[in-house]
């Protein structure tokens, strides 16, 4: 069983393939929200106290991400973008208020 990449490597090498040269303005951008989404997300769960929560939280966005890698409907990448931030936004309280 082979290991799994480090987490810069799938991110770069999703930047470097050449099918990126195909895209249009606007599915570059939106794949540039999605990339920024998915660093956030990353970087919020570098917050969470618990080692196997962060773990746990960490396999989780990956796996999310990877299962939606392949959509190319508009209004679907817009609403998982959405609901992603809601889902961020409800990280980060959760973890500002075990903080208090």
């Amino acid at each position: 069983m082979s290991e799994a990449p480090a987490e810069g490597t799938v991110l770069s090498r999703a930047s470097s393939d050449s099918g990126l040269a195909s895209l249009s303005p606007s599915q570059f951008l939106r794949r540039q929200q999605v990339l920024h989404l998915y660093r956030k997300i990353l970087r919020a769960i570098r917050d969470v106290p618990a080692e196997a929560d962060r773990h746990y939280l960490k396999d989780w966005a990956r796996e999310e991400f990877r299962r939606n890698k392949d959509a190319t409907e508009e209004d679907a990448i817009r609403m998982m973008i959405t609901q992603g931030n809601m889902q961020l936004q409800e990280l980060q309280r959760t973890l500002k208020l075990a903080k208090s």
